[in-house]
C-alpha cells in the first residue's frame, strides 16, 4: 500500500501586505513631522510603536513561518527599529524621568542610524532579486538613514534633514503601492498592479 504525504498550508495573512502597510503608515506620519507639516513627535510615537513596530514584527513572524528569510529579517529588523526609535523619543521628552532625559545624547541614535544604514545596504542587494518596487523602497531607506545619521551627527543638518524627510515620504508612497499590489494581485489572481521583475544580477549557482 502506497503511503502519500499530504501537506496542508494555511495562509491567514499576506506578510508583505501588512508589513508594507505598517511601514507606509509610520513613514507617512513621521515624514509629516520632518517636513514641518506637523509638530513634535508626540503624535508619531503611537504609530511608531503599533504600525512601524508591532505590525512589522507580526509580518516578520508570518514570513518566518513561510521560511522567507529575507522578508522575516527585514520586517523584524525594521519593526524593532521603530520600537527603539519610539523609546528614544520618549526618553528625550522625559517620559522615563528627568535623570534619564538629562543624560540622553542624540548622537548615540545617530550611530544607530549608521548601523541600520549598513544593514539596509546589504538588504538592498538582496532586494534586487525580489521586485523593482521593493528595490526602490530599500534604495530610499538608504537615503533616509544617510540623512538621519548625518543630520543627527551635526553634518550639514539642513540638507540631510531634508534628504531624510523627502526620502521618508517617498518610502511611504511606494510602500502603499507595494501593499496594494501584494493584496490586490493575490486577491484577483493576476497582475492588477505591476511591481517589476527582479533585476537578475545575482543568480543561484
Amino acid at each position: 500500500m502506497e503511503n502519500k504525504e499530504i501537506i496542508v498550508k494555511h495562509h491567514l495573512i499576506d506578510p508583505s501586505g501588512i508589513g508594507l502597510f505598517g511601514l507606509a503608515m509610520v513613514t507617512l506620519v513621521a515624514s509629516s513631522q520632518k517636513l514641518g507639516w506637523t509638530e513634535g513627535v508626540g503624535g508619531v510615537i503611537p504609530w511608531a510603536i503599533f504600525l512601524g513596530g508591532l505590525l512589522q514584527i507580526v509580518a516578520a513572524a508570518y514570513d518566518a513561518k513561510e521560511n522567507n528569510v529575507f522578508g522575516a529579517t527585514a520586517f523584524f529588523a525594521y519593526g524593532f527599529f521603530w520600537l527603539g526609535t519610539a523609546m528614544a523619543w520618549m526618553i528625550q521628552n522625559g517620559l522615563f524621568g528627568e535623570s534619564l532625559q538629562a543624560i540622553y545624547d542624540p548622537k548615540q541614535i545617530g550611530f544607530a542610524f549608521i548601523g541600520y544604514l549598513i544593514f539596509t545596504f546589504f538588504m538592498t542587494i538582496g532586494a534586487t532579486e525580489t521586485h523593482k518596487v521593493l528595490l526602490a523602497i530599500f534604495t530610499l531607506i538608504n537615503f533616509l538613514f544617510i540623512g538621519l545619521a548625518l543630520s543627527t551627527l551635526g553634518i550639514a543638518e539642513g540638507f540631510f534633514h531634508n534628504l531624510a524627510a523627502y526620502s521618508e515620504l517617498g518610502i511611504s508612497l511606494l510602500s502603499f503601492y507595494g501593499c496594494a499590489a501584494a493584496v490586490l494581485n493575490k486577491h484577483f489572481g493576476y497582475t492588477f498592479l505591476p511591481v517589476g521583475k527582479p533585476l537578475g544580477i545575482f543568480k543561484k549557482k
